[in-house]
This record gives C-alpha cells, structure tokens and sequence, in this order.
C-alpha cells in the first residue's frame, strides 16, 4: 500500500512538471479531427449551356458566297449594298442579280462611248475609214447586247421575286452569253482590235452571273419555308 501510494505521488509530480501547451494541443487536435468529419458543402449545379445564335447577317454572306465560283468578288459585290445586312438567301441572289446588271449598264455605255469615238482606242484609232466605220457598227452592236443582258438581268430579278428561280437561271445565263456574242464578232471582223475596256467588262460580267447562279441553285436546294 505504501508502494502504491508512492507511485502514485511521483505521477502527480511528473504531470504538475509537464507544460500546459502539451494538453493545449492535444485538446485542439481534437477539435480539428472532429470538425474534419462535419457535412460537407455541394457545388452548385453547372448551368445549361448557352443556346447558339443565329448567323449574324456578315456570316450569311459569306456562308453563301462560300459556295460560289468567287467568293472574294462575291463578298465584296454583295458587301457594297447596304441591303445585304438584313437580307435572307434570296435577297442575296436578288442583289447579285443586280451587281451584274450594273456592270451590264456600265458595259453598255463603254461600247457607246467607243462607238462615238469619245474613248479608249476608238479615240485614237489609226485605220482608214472603212475600218473606222466597221469597227463603230461592230461597237453599236456590244452597246446593244449589253444592253440585252441588263435587260435579262432585270427579268431574273422579276422571276426571283416571283420564287420562279428555274427562268431567274435561265435569264442569268443569258445575261453571260450576250456579251460573248460581241467578242465573236470582233474576233471574226476585226481581230486583234476587241477594245480592252470590253474585255475587262466581259470577264466581270461573267464571274458575276456565275455568282448569282451559283446563289439561285444555292437557294434552289433550300427547303421551302413552312407556311
């Protein structure tokens, strides 16, 4: 028993001697293992995504001019009509339409003006006059097909707005030939004199009908709109 007691003793002693920050941080271990196991926080749910835009009137542009022969000259004839920022697929094919029929008219007033001697090499032309007559007739006639392709142009005009795009193509490829017809006949009559100024035309005619064509087939292949 008095063994025991000793024992005893000298175990309070040796506790009274140990520092208090032993139980201080035995106590805070405690604490922080037990608050380890408390409930969790969830995130909250991802949000939907965001449903995608329709295209933006620049991007049907150039979507549609995508699919053209020339989508560069495409852009930048559509791009110049302010119409084209609140048009759908046909009212693009409608101002490519008329991109051509402008060049048209600009086609048919070249050829007049050569005609009249007012410009370009008419103007300056060094041949007898017989030749000065033939080469006139011959720039009377471009003036006038020029002036059938702006009037084909104008009909593809009319058979888009009525939704008859089979003769709106028709009309196009017409608009494309006439001029064609002109270089014909100066190679034939008068070769090596087809004025430049129609040759730049002719091209620009043509790439711009073919872009048109390429719209209308385009809108061709669409499905019609439900009613």
């Amino acid at each position: 028993m008095a063994t025991t007691n000793k024992a005893f003793s000298a175990f309070l002693i040796m506790v009274s001697l140990l520092p208090l920050s032993t139980f201080a941080s035995r106590t805070s271990g405690a604490h922080h293992g037990h608050s380890g196991h408390g409930p969790k926080l969830h995130s909250p749910p991802p949000s939907p995504p965001t449903p995608a835009s329709p295209p933006t009137p620049a991007a049907l542009v150039r979507s549609t001019c995508n699919s053209t022969t020339y989508p560069d000259l495409c852009i930048s004839a559509l791009g110049a009509d302010p119409s084209s920022a609140t048009a759908d697929v046909r009212g693009l094919s409608s101002i490519a339409v008329s991109a051509a029929a402008t060049n048209a008219s600009g086609g048919a007033a070249t050829a007049a003006a050569l005609a009249n001697g007012t410009t370009g090499a008419a103007a300056n032309a060094q041949a007898t006059p017989a030749a000065d007559a033939t080469v006139q007739a011959l720039l009377r006639t471009c003036a006038a097909k020029y002036g059938a392709a702006r009037d084909a142009l104008a009909a593809a005009r009319e058979s888009i707005a009525g939704q008859d795009l089979d003769f709106a193509a028709v009309h196009v490829s017409a608009a494309a030939e006439y001029p064609q017809v002109c270089k014909a006949l100066f190679r034939r009559q008068r070769p090596g004199q087809y004025p430049a100024e129609l040759a730049v035309r002719e091209e620009a005619l043509g790439q711009l009908c073919s872009v048109a064509l390429d719209i209308i087939a385009l809108l061709s292949s669409s499905p019609a709109p439900s009613r």
